[in-house]
């Protein structure tokens, strides 16, 4: 006779599992009689004479079933393979227990590693319906990668809106692989997305950085809506192609449709990047036209556009205008402000920022050390540092500690500050060896040079920046054997450097100067102003500084 105790904690489920929706029970059924889970609780059972076997449950019913408390045996989980009926042995095939939660992770991973070996021989769902709702419930589960896992392993086509739901979970947790995986299925099944489906694929390969994919969709979108030409926008804005964005969004204008904040967003940072004060002026006049309800998002992307642009007048009037403040908006404006050099104004907006109740974050620590940094404040810039993790609970990063050797550096406190890396956590990030050279630098301590140039170089060897730093650096010394020596790796490692440039807009023409290269058009003339002018302002009893006329020729030959 079967002893219910000795069974009781294999097929008995907790309350907790058994009202939550979380948790559903595991169900796999088996072909052979032999290869059985739970064996060696099955052999110690003995068969009964007139067994009685529950009716077979498919995955996706014990899911279901699960999380609707109920006194039935179905709703404690347990499922029978319907062959078994037919044995005379009486032998069950069954697995019990929740499906997310205890020791089932273990039997998930062995089944996932059996599966690899070609050892697991659990058939396949292949009843749409079913997977259907499996897909539904380790989606909401949080189970996205073992979602679209299941849906490439069957071979059958699901539901749009599975398809929708699963691309959906795969652009917000990122997993723009598994987005692709799942593209890949739709084509090897001949599932054809229809045009909400182009657009969840092309948001998808937009925020990947495919743009090139994103364009097809795009192109083959029968009627395109606000949404597909936001992603395109923003994929090219976020790839750093900031004039494809802004030529894409006056293409839009051009055809009548009216941009939303997502939209404006977008293209303020393009013009934040590309420092083209009258595009976004005109974009920021759209804006105000169209009475579009603003965010925090649209407002900190205008703010940061007319401090890059040098308006940081506009910049405050678009703060003190707007409806809406949190942390970012704070820091965009502690940022502008430190971009400017207006120290103190850095340092008013923090405290006022922190009276009205909102808590910096790193962004806002970063901008008022560098604020403090250039204004020369060490006790001001020390105190801030030293209130991060003890008033806010912020914790120091590597850039912050960058700044804090920058700033001991300034002040000329050179052994304080190699001191301060020495002991510092983050001494193997290359922002603070890179800070502690530029120190050396200005200050011409050679000793500590050859330390931080040492360490600076062995950190990310494969960055270009750093060779053109380290060759300021000895060049400042007149150390030419040693320029020699980095530019001939550089040459051999085939590292280049992109050539610094100058862009000024004009009568919404925008002009680039590239470093070393005489493009423009009008190079001889823009040459020969500036000889009047530096003939004009030129003191005779001026002495030219070697080390910059040193720094500039090496910057050339590394470009």
């Amino acid at each position: 006779m079967l002893k219910v105790s000795r069974m009781k904690s294999l097929l008995t489920l907790s309350p907790s599992l058994s009202n939550s929706t979380a948790a559903a029970p595991l169900s796999l059924y088996f072909r052979s009689k032999s290869s059985t889970l739970l064996r060696g609780a099955a052999n110690r059972i003995k068969p009964l004479k007139n067994p009685t076997f529950l009716p077979t449950l498919s995955v996706t019913n014990s899911l279901a079933n699960y999380s609707k408390p109920s006194n039935s045996s179905q709703s404690r989980g347990f499922c029978t393979d319907g062959g078994a009926s037919a044995s005379a042995s009486g032998e069950i095939h069954l697995i019990v227990g929740p499906m997310f939660a205890g020791k089932t992770t273990t039997l998930l991973k062995r089944m996932k590693s059996e599966r690899r070996n070609g050892r697991f021989q659990g058939n396949p769902i292949k009843n749409p319906c079913h997977l259907d709702r499996t897909l539904k419930d380790l989606c909401f589960t949080g189970r996205v990668k073992e979602a679209v896992g299941i849906l490439c392993t069957t071979g059958v086509q699901v539901h749009s809106e599975i398809y929708s739901l699963l691309l959906q979970e795969c652009i917000f947790r990122k997993e723009y692989k598994k987005g692709r995986r799942m593209h890949w299925q739709m084509v090897v099944v001949g599932f054809i997305p229809d045009e909400y489906l182009k657009i969840k694929l092309l948001i998808l390969y937009a925020k990947s950085g495919d743009l090139d994919t994103a364009h097809v969709f795009f192109d083959t979108l029968i009627m395109k809506n606000i949404i597909s030409w936001n992603a395109m926008i923003a994929g090219y804005v976020q790839k750093g192609l900031e004039e494809m964005g802004l030529s894409l969004y006056h293409r839009m204008r051009q055809l009548g449709w009216m941009p939303d904040q997502y939209t404006f967003a977008s293209v303020f940072r393009a013009c934040s990047s590309l420092a083209t004060l009258e595009q976004g002026k005109q974009a920021h006049g759209i804006l105000i036209k169209s009475q579009i309800s603003v965010n925090v998002v649209v407002n900190s992307a205008l703010m940061d556009m007319y401090f890059k642009c040098s308006s940081p007048h506009d910049a405050f009037r678009v703060f003190d205008t707007s409806l809406q403040r949190n942390v970012i908006t704070w820091t965009c404006l502690i940022s502008g402000y430190g971009l400017h050099g207006r120290v103190y104004e850095v340092l008013d907006a923090f405290h006022q920022m922190i009276s009205e109740g909102f808590k910096p974050n790193q962004i806002t620590f970063l901008a008022v050390l560098s604020a403090c940094s250039h204004g020369g404040l060490v006790d001001k810039g020390q105190e801030y540092f030293s209130s991060m993790l003890r008033d806010y609970g912020v914790r120091p990063r590597g850039k912050h500690y960058a700044i804090m050797v920058d700033l001991l550096g300034r002040a000329g406190r050179l052994e304080e500050a190699y001191e301060f890396v020495q002991v510092s956590p983050c001494k193997d990030h290359p922002a603070v060896w890179g800070a502690l050279l530029g120190a050396c630098r200005i200050h011409g301590n050679m000793d500590i040079v050859k330390i931080a140039a040492k360490n600076f170089f062995e950190l990310e060897p494969e960055n270009a920046g750093k060779y053109i730093v380290l060759c300021n650096a000895y060049a400042t010394f007149g150390m030419w054997k040693n320029v020699a020596e980095i530019r001939s790796v550089m040459r051999g490692s085939g590292i280049k450097k992109e050539p610094g440039y100058s862009m000024i807009e004009l009568q919404t023409e925008v002009h680039f100067f590239f470093m070393g290269h005489n493009t423009h058009e009008q190079t001889e003339q823009i040459h020969e102003m500036i000889r009047e002018l530096t003939f004009s302002l030129k003191d005779p009893c001026d002495i030219p500084d070697s080390s910059i006329e040193l720094e500039e020729n090496v910057v050339v030959c590394g470009d």
